[in-house]
């Protein structure tokens, strides 16, 4: 995922306006909110950037991962917890914190074209895709659009519905934080003098929010929020938070802590390396070590460890492994800041895209027979009246399905269906039951990006090992990479310990309502 974006960005205007890689050092807040105890045991999620379920197995059979041993053995994994689609980081985060799939959230990618404002929306990728974007642009999306307005004021995040209740909730490093609690960032002078970010900024979000350089309580944690440790956005940033609110005995009812080192070294390396894991465990450890004892720390938390998306292997050749879909449509003309009349849009999250057929005198038809040619596209999607339609290389078919119908899923959801369920490898077996295989949720997922935005859309969602690019976008060709359907890119971990109650069921959507329950909310 892309938490580090943000600081990334930062970092990429100070060196073009050539100033100094370091920041004069912001204040830390002040603990002036009274933190009351929580009536039952205060809830903590652990984000771990990318972390899969193979990989964290081998590290613990291997002795790498005492940490995560220790919660296995006193809790529960679940290894096959299915994430939100695209399977890229704002939209899993809206999942995780609404309850909603994106055709609620309205989040539909890391990156999307926004209709009514003939542009794109970037919270953040590669460097050329972000200059590309506008530096600007995806600062303001990433830290002040994103939450104030691009996520649907029809959801209510976890922190929302907490204080709702008279509940309190904490938000360490999440790029997704609203609540109702209103909060002064301190933006580094370096930063609202490029004119990145207005140097007063009041965000709202959770009783306590902490978010690198811009917010921080813990005052010994300045050393982790430099330049060149991307501001904070840093595992041991989040780590000294958390440890904060620990020793402190402020802890409120639910806490959101994000552990973003993985990402990168998984992206460059590919799923199976382990240091990632290691590293992600030595900062568990140091958690579980403000205790008296391990065992004490599950006593006193409920602590939900969980992954939010794979990661599929890329080959190391470009050539045959990056879908290259300006070259795939070179018929047609191409949005770009300079070029803003062109007939189609291109959102890249990495092994899916969306393409937006902006030029209305072009023949949808005539679009998706053309990327029906390309082997390496797994499917075709788009939606009209209502019902969404997938169309497939492999297949001469297409497969039909909208909500509500007499077919239902393991998830309690029905369904009408027709076609070629093979696209999306779906079973239809007995007593009209719907059987998920390589593609979990896969109508769920799908409808909701489907519908999760305005305008004249197809998704294109690649096959296993293969990724999509464009002329200004950064491939992972050797690494890995995700945002697809597949089960590679969508099946996460998640461990409990510290409580007997279990989740409705494997999927990051069903959380939030779980979560509410165990904290005492409604």
């Amino acid at each position: 995922m892309k938490r580090k974006i943000i600081a990334i960005c930062i970092l990429l205007v100070l060196i073009c306006a050539g100033l100094v890689l370091s920041i004069s050092m912001s204040p830390t807040k002040e603990m002036s909110i009274d933190i009351a105890q929580p009536s039952k045991k205060p809830v903590i999620i652990v984000t771990v950037d990318s972390l899969m379920t193979e990989p964290l197995k081998k590290a613990i059979q291997d002795g790498k991962a005492p940490a995560f041993s220790f919660l296995v053995n006193k809790g529960q994994l679940y290894p096959d917890f299915i994430s939100s689609y695209p399977t890229m980081s704002v939209t899993i985060d809206s999942t995780l914190l609404t309850g909603t799939y994106a055709n609620e959230h309205k989040i539909p990618g890391l990156i999307w074209f926004k209709e009514e404002e003939n542009r794109m929306i970037s919270y953040g990728s590669g460097i050329s895709e972000m200059w590309h974007n506008g530096l600007k642009n995806v600062a303001l999306d990433s830290v002040i659009r994103y939450n104030q307005q691009h996520l649907s004021k029809e959801v209510q995040t976890i922190h929302e519905a907490l204080a709702n209740q008279q509940l309190q909730s904490a938000s360490i490093n999440g790029l997704l934080f609203r609540g109702n609690v209103q909060h002064q960032m301190n933006v580094p002078k370096l930063i609202s003098l490029v004119n990145l970010l207005p140097g007063n900024l009041e965000m709202n979000g959770p009783t306590l929010l902490s978010l690198g350089a811009l917010s921080q309580y813990n005052p010994k944690n300045d050393r982790h929020k430099l330049a060149w440790d991307r501001l904070g956005f840093n595992n041991d940033f989040t780590i000294n938070e958390l440890k904060f609110l620990i020793q402190n005995n402020q802890l409120p009812s639910f806490t959101l802590a994000y552990l973003p080192d993985a990402d990168a070294e998984l992206h460059k390396n590919g799923p199976n390396d382990l240091k990632a894991i290691e590293k992600a465990d030595a900062s568990l450890q140091q958690l579980f070590d403000t205790y008296s004892s391990w065992e004490e720390a599950i006593e006193e938390a409920t602590w939900i460890v969980l992954g939010d998306s794979g990661q599929s292997f890329i080959g190391k050749n470009k050539e045959s492994s990056l879908i290259n879909l300006n070259d795939i449509l070179n018929n047609y003309s191409f949005w770009e800041r300079k070029n803003k009349d062109a007939q189609m849009a291109i959102a890249i999250n990495e092994r899916m895209a969306y393409i937006y057929i902006n030029d209305g005198t072009i023949p949808q038809a005539e679009v998706i027979d053309t990327l029906k040619k390309e082997e390496r596209i797994h499917f075709i999607a788009w939606t009209e009246d209502g019902t969404n339609y997938v169309a497939s290389p492999q297949s001469e078919q297409l497969l039909t399905f909208s909500p509500n119908g007499p077919y239902i899923d393991p998830y309690k959801q029905t369904w009408t269906i027709e076609g070629d369920v093979t696209i999306l490898d779906v079973t239809l077996a007995e007593q009209n039951t719907i059987q998920y295989n390589h593609y979990p949720d896969a109508l769920a997922r799908l409808h909701g990006a489907l519908h999760s935005q305005e305008g004249n859309v197809l998704i294109v969602d690649a096959k296993p090992y293969f990724e999509f690019i464009t002329e200004h976008s950064h491939d992972h060709a050797g690494g890995g990479a995700h945002g697809s359907l597949h089960k590679m890119d969508s099946v996460v971990p998640v461990i409990v310990a510290g409580t007997d109650e279990k989740p409705p069921f494997n999927r990051l959507v069903d959380l939030k309502e779980w979560i509410l329950q165990l904290v005492g909310g409604s």
